[in-house]
């Protein structure tokens, strides 16, 4: 890895996909290197007023989902990374690592799901004028969609906690998964792991070891026989 520059990674995918646990395994094989690493999972909710402002939202406290106009809670998204921006940018100078748990992806995908199908291409514009031009947040090197049944997605949720309006509507998850889908086809820097087996989820680790190469290949960390 490019020593004066750091890359920036998102791991992204709809609710109960396993983002969190993919971004753990990869901090322990990553620091068993030595790769100076940073992670963050956005929304931060309890870190600022925006973050809460998210997570009211998700509770509800503002209604349905489509009683929630997704440009005005798309801008609680947007200023909640905007407030991290200045701490990526100096991990990225740095030379570091950074792994986001979603980034500007799940905005597309979560919020443009809540649109009509027709409205979503002028949404997505419109927030990449918002979080790129306007916020000025660093562009994703690599994007590693991690690909999940969305039945099989609530399934894991509701094994865990009481779901948010996102993750108790499967109709709302399958809009997002197939967001999500379309994204990876049009971006040449997404990449797609299959989480999904015979029916269920394969297995934490044989997902990371996918998740891993991608890795080393596209954001060149270290050489294939240090795995």
């Amino acid at each position: 890895m490019d020593k004066k520059q750091g890359r920036l990674i998102v791991i992204d995918g709809i609710d109960g996909s396993g983002k969190t646990i993919q971004i753990e395994l990869l901090k322990q094989v990553l620091a068993s290197q030595g790769v100076p690493l940073e992670t963050i999972s956005f929304p931060r909710y309890e870190d600022n007023l925006y973050g809460k402002l998210v997570k009211k939202y998700l509770e509800g406290a503002f209604g349905f989902i489509d009683e929630v106009n997704p440009y005005l809670i798309a801008l609680a998204y947007a200023c909640d990374r905007t407030l991290a921006k200045t701490q990526i940018e100096k991990w990225l100078a740095e030379g570091k690592l950074v792994i986001t748990n979603r980034y500007v992806s799940a905005s597309k995908a979560h919020l443009g799901a809540n649109l009509p199908e027709e409205k979503r291409e002028e949404f997505f514009k419109w927030l990449n004028v918002l979080e790129y031009q306007t916020n000025g947040m660093p562009k994703e090197d690599l994007t590693i969609l991690l690909a999940v049944n969305p039945k099989i997605g609530q399934s894991n949720i509701l094994d865990k906690h009481q779901p948010d309006i996102h993750e108790g509507n499967l109709r709302h998850l399958e809009e997002a998964n197939k967001i999500y889908l379309d994204l990876a086809k049009k971006q040449k820097n997404w990449y797609v792991v299959n989480c999904m087996g015979a029916h269920q989820m394969r297995s934490p680790e044989e997902i990371h070891q996918e998740v891993l190469r991608i890795l080393v290949a596209q954001a060149r960390i270290y050489s294939y026989d240090k795995i």
